[in-house]
């Protein structure tokens, strides 16, 4: 687990990749800040904040930004699964160091499955990152997650890193894990991380269904079955960095698992007969260099294996015995040069294969193998007019080809991003874009029994967003006076009209799901979020992050629907988080905190008619936590405990699916 890395915001996020891989000081805070140069802000989780949070993995600690619904089906092992600004969760790409992660068959990344034990930075952009030197396919999503894993630093004369760390808890939860960093050579070094999870995922919960005229249906308390995890870990990272501009580095990643998939609760069935088991492998590797001070090249690959084996032998469901085998293979080549200091323009090109085999849920007129070439070329420049205006526009070709198809599917989509600041001594500034993306249907969308709908058409997003960002400090240099403060606002509204919109939502099993096109939504929201950190006398530190949002995502297909104007299934109204910590540090090192946290979602439907009987009601959770950390050189210690959902509120994410009530969870860490 490391240390809080410093902040430097005056670069772009490659040149910040690149420098913060060479340089690190440790235990050492630099608080000052130069104004952000973001187009668009990010919503940013990092380092120590990172790890304070009540978050066993990446899904938990997304909940804490706003705009973003998460689909969790309860427990350790869970499906989770992120909807950004009610776009879904297809048009939301994750990027594992820089290279998206993908998923053909379904488009879904359960983020359930990665852990912050080794998470350095979670960052989330909507529309797209303020870089254009990016790749292609970057610029075709309408939202995307950056996942930056731990990279190694060393002190002089430290060649070699241990952590190990246990955590404990309720449900039987035990989840070790251990890390080793390695200095090969002065500019080479090794990492390797190893996680085991294991939960029986046992919890007790509350059922209680109210009919309309107030009478209770039925009202039980019971224990959830079949909710069992047992997963495993393991990833290589390889870096290494030359001269001053370039460096290169190859990250290998596996993870297994098998798992209970706990069914809806309906009508007091327990169901109990299906179990999951998944293999992702993935291998990939970036280089970058630049030449002149002028010319810039990065270069991505990857292979991808993934399995997945469904079993269901629930007698109350379809008897099924299913095998699904992915194959991804990804390059991607970008190039930026700066014309003049004040315009940068990008080129990129991206190609992917994809292949599904030994899948034995087609339809009949479907063959055995699936397969698709996929390839994307951008365009992108980028004005920078002193400290007023910064503009961006790019231009995107997506051209997805398929066997099963009589012709490429070809589409273009621009996006234009402005950034304002009025008074350049002062960090406010007033930003803005407008976005298409385009989004295919997946191979379960289109051709698998019981599930699949071979007429859906592909979705055509536009966004349309205007945000105002303030920001203000009192802190300067690198000591802390007796009192200072730092103050992060954005105030985002934001207008989404999504044609041919696809949605998925669970039809009796977790694993399957209903698709269909919606024909037209539209979308309105608004986001707010504050970072308010205080610095007291006495090495206290108080911070305080606040996030809200309010959604209006309609369907206007047709007036003379039954659902025409009615909100989309599971999109809250409202929705927002409270995240409290005070933290004290001593002369010595030592550091100790306690946080709280808030999370509230507000009424929604799980269905398309917004009836009372598709009503779900809102949900909220309080956390609490308190740490320890020590620094007994050459070791350093740290200890958490978490007081999970702490009032023991009862509430479902997706209806019929309730969630673990008061939980706790104990970590003890080392690093030498």
């Amino acid at each position: 687990m490391a240390l809080c890395a410093p902040s430097v915001f005056a670069m772009s996020d490659a040149e910040m990749d690149s420098l913060d891989s060479r340089f690190r000081i440790e235990e050492v805070e630099v608080t000052a800040r130069s104004l952000t140069k973001d187009v668009i802000v990010p919503q940013t989780l990092k380092g120590a904040e990172l790890q304070r949070l009540n978050a066993l993995s990446v899904a938990d600690a997304l909940r804490y930004f706003s705009g973003v619904q998460l689909k969790d089906y309860g427990g350790v092992g869970g499906i989770k699964t992120i909807n950004i600004r009610s776009m879904g969760s297809q048009h939301t790409a994750v990027y594992y160091n820089g290279v998206q992660l993908g998923n053909a068959q379904n488009g879904q990344v359960d983020l359930g499955r990665f852990s912050l034990d080794n998470m350095e930075q979670i960052q989330l952009f909507n529309g797209q990152k303020s870089d254009i030197f990016q790749s292609a396919r970057e610029f075709g999503s309408a939202g995307n997650i950056y996942l930056t894993t731990r990279k190694p630093y060393f002190k002089e004369n430290e060649r070699v890193h241990v952590r190990a760390q246990m955590r404990f808890g309720s449900f039987a939860l035990a989840n070790p894990t251990i890390g080793v960093d390695v200095k090969l050579k002065e500019s080479l070094s090794l990492t390797v991380d190893a996680e085991y999870v294991y939960s029986d995922g046992k919890y007790p919960f509350r059922y209680r269904r109210v009919l309309p005229s107030g009478e209770t249906a039925y009202d039980t308390t019971a224990v959830r079955q079949n909710g069992d995890v047992n997963a495993v870990r393991a990833e290589v990272g390889l870096h290494h960095y030359y001269r001053t501009t370039g460096f290169w580095r190859v990250h290998a990643y596996n993870y297994w698992s098998e798992r209970g998939v706990p069914g809806a609760i309906v009508n007091n069935v327990w169901r109990n007969g299906e179990r999951l088991w998944d293999r992702n492998t993935f291998v990939q590797a970036e280089w970058q260099d630049e030449w002149f001070n002028r010319w810039s090249t990065r270069l991505l690959a990857k292979y991808a294996n993934d399995y997945t084996h469904y079993q269901n032998y629930d007698k109350r469901l379809l008897p099924s015995n299913n095998e699904y085998v992915q194959q991804e293979v990804y390059v991607s080549l970008a190039n930026k040069v700066r014309i003049f200091n004040w315009w940068d323009a990008s080129l990129a090109y991206d190609y992917q294969y994809n292949a599904l085999n030994r899948a034995n849920l087609l339809v009949e007129a479907a063959p055995e193998n699936f397969s698709r070439h996929s390839h994307w070329l951008s365009a992108a420049t980028a004005l920078n007019i002193k400290e007023y205006l910064r503009i961006q526009a790019s231009v995107l070709m997506t051209s997805i080809g398929n066997s099963q198809l009589s012709n490429d599917k070809y589409k273009f989509t621009p996006g234009a991003f402005l950034s304002f600041r009025p008074y350049p001594a002062i960090d406010l500034s007033v930003n803005a874009f407008y976005k298409q993306s385009y989004r295919y249907p997946t191979f379960n969308d289109l051709y698998y029994t019981d599930l699949g709908n071979a007429s859906l058409r592909p979705e055509l997003a536009r966004q349309h967003s205007v945000e105002i960002a303030y920001r203000l400090s009192n802190r300067k240099g690198l000591r802390t006076s007796d009192f200072g403060y730092e103050i992060a606002a954005n105030l985002s509204y934001y207008y989404n009209r999504v044609t041919d919109k696809i949605i998925a939502y669970p039809k009796g099993q977790q694993f399957r799901w209903t698709m269909l096109n919606l024909g037209e939504v539209k979308i309105h929201g608004v986001d707010a979020k504050t970072d308010l950190s205080f610095y007291l006398p006495l090495d206290f530190t108080l911070r305080t992050r606040l996030n809200y949002t309010y959604q209006k995502a309609i369907d206007v297909t047709n007036p003379n629907d039954s659902y025409y104007g009615h909100q989309i299934p599971y999109i809250p109204w409202h929705s927002g988080s409270v995240v409290v910590g005070l933290d004290w540090k001593s002369r010595r090192g030592d550091h100790y905190g306690l946080n709280y946290s808030f999370i509230y979602t507000g009424e929604r439907y799980s269905q398309q008619e917004n009836t009372i009987y598709n009503y779900v009601q809102p949900w909220y959770t309080h956390d609490l936590s308190i740490y320890g950390e020590w620094a007994i050189k050459p070791v350093w210690l740290k200890a958490n405990f978490e007081l999970n959902n702490m009032l023991g509120q009862d509430y479902e994410v997706i209806q019929n699916y309730p969630m673990p009530k008061q939980n706790v969870r104990c970590t003890l860490a080392v690093k030498y």
